[in-house]
């Protein structure tokens, strides 16, 4: 019978714990291309489409407001399905309006391909999900933190290559206007291809599919909603649409500020928002250790200081970045409010396994769903007609500021259950 690791060993491919830990966050990087496809592409849409300012606004909030919903359905799906089949129809539905957005020759409609394409943002909580299946309790908070930030990097990738994928068709002989419409194939084809590796190689856990060791969801323990009155659960929602919620608007308006802020190239503004995304490669794995190394030494209130202080260095650094002058300074600031964003992410999900670990699905779900929200909420500060990108960034980074301050004073402490214990398969596979 096999078992939950104890160790990650991010360089071994070895049994089917780690290899479904490589194929989730492929999984999840393979989504995050195709949610943030166009993102790099903006200033060719903009043009093509002639878009006002609002209307870009519309397209960013639309793009992770379905997430939203999408997060919270797609846990119990996992629970039910398991997160191997559910992963594959999410996969084979979400690539639909990928392909197809290309289609899209005004306003509106591509507004409600943007919209369709927002669930696959809900693949986050399948990596989460699955990955937990796979790890013990000692190393989950690492395990998740890594799967999470390997698959963001997907935003910083999809930045660099689709400006270059779109001037590649451009080269060939094709317009402007039919090669943001092309390029979008690339990453549709990607989700096709990682739908046939899941199910052929991956498994829902260490023993393997629900239907083949007899699990169901009436397995699970029954949700406790007295977790809605647990004042830790929003604090940490707080924090995440802080953290996770800035770091999906960043990537949706990163190319559009450095085009119009320092007049650079589609491709040049696609190259320096992608190094934002790259960060991930390190940072948010780095967040969980953190967060890991912190909370054995100092218990959980060391956890809740740990995400404190970066989230305040976060808001800090997003002041800077919205008042650079030259293109190094923002660069420069870019690259340390980046650090500090994506270490939140981890730290936020190194807390949330042990706030309740009889309800980790539900915590889990509301948390990640909240740092869509926060996508959402401050794409309305980049709609508004009278609030520039500058102001736009220095309002959020005041906001994060004030957020920190809200998790410094909140008491993270574990509940009974404690996360040394052996889990239940029903326990395992509520982490979403």
């Amino acid at each position: 019978m096999e078992k939950q690791l104890t160790k990650l060993n991010i360089f071994s491919v070895k049994g089917i714990q780690m290899r479904t830990f490589h194929i989730t966050w492929l999984m999840f990087f393979v989504c995050f291309f195709g949610w943030f496809g166009l993102a790099p592409l903006m200033p060719t849409i903009r043009a093509e489409l002639h878009l006002t300012k609002g209307q870009v606004g519309n397209i960013i909030i639309a793009s992770v407001s379905a997430t939203i919903i999408a997060r919270l359905i797609i846990g119990k799906l996992c629970d039910t399905w398991g997160p191997r089949k559910t992963a594959i129809r999410l996969l084979l539905i979400g690539s639909l309006p990928v392909f197809f957005v290309g289609l899209a020759h005004d306003y509106t409609t591509f507004l409600l391909f943007r919209l369709a394409i927002g669930i696959i943002g809900a693949s986050f909580v399948i990596t989460q999900f699955h990955t937990s299946m796979m790890f013990a309790p000692n190393i989950k908070g690492t395990a998740n933190a890594v799967t999470g930030g390997w698959g963001n990097l997907g935003g910083g990738v999809t930045n660099m290559v689709m400006p270059l994928i779109f001037a590649a068709i451009v080269g060939f002989g094709y317009t402007k206007a039919d090669a943001w419409r092309y390029a979008m194939i690339v990453p549709g084809v990607m989700m096709l291809v990682i739908a046939f590796i899941y199910s052929k190689y991956t498994k829902d856990t260490p023993n393997g599919n629900y239907d083949e060791i007899g699990y169901t969801a009436g397995k699970s323990s029954k949700t406790d909603w007295k977790i809605l009155a647990d004042w830790r659960v929003w604090a940490l929602t707080l924090a995440y649409a802080m953290c996770f919620g800035m770091e999906i608007t960043f990537d949706n308006v990163a190319s559009l500020h450095f085009v119009d802020s320092f007049h650079l190239s589609q491709s040049q503004a696609g190259f320096w928002a992608g190094i934002f995304g790259f960060m991930n490669l390190f940072a948010r794995a780095l967040g969980g250790i953190v967060s890991d190394k912190v909370g054995g030494k100092f218990g959980m209130r060391g956890k809740g200081l740990l995400l404190a202080g970066v989230l305040l260095l976060e808001g800090i650094g997003l002041i800077l970045f919205a008042q650079s002058g030259t293109l190094l300074i923002a660069i420069v600031s870019m690259l340390s409010f980046a650090l500090f964003l994506k270490m939140a992410n981890g730290a936020t999900y190194g807390i949330v396994p042990f706030v309740n670990s009889k309800n980790v699905g539900m915590i889990s779900g509301i948390v990640g769903a909240g740092g869509n929200l926060g996508g959402m909420m401050f794409g309305f500060l980049f709609k508004s007609a009278t609030i520039t990108y500058v102001q736009a960034f220095t309002y959020i980074g005041y906001t994060v500021i004030a957020v920190a301050l809200i998790v410094f004073v909140t008491r993270f402490v574990k509940n009974p259950v404690t996360v040394d214990q052996p889990e239940t398969p029903a326990m395992a596979g509520s982490m979403a």
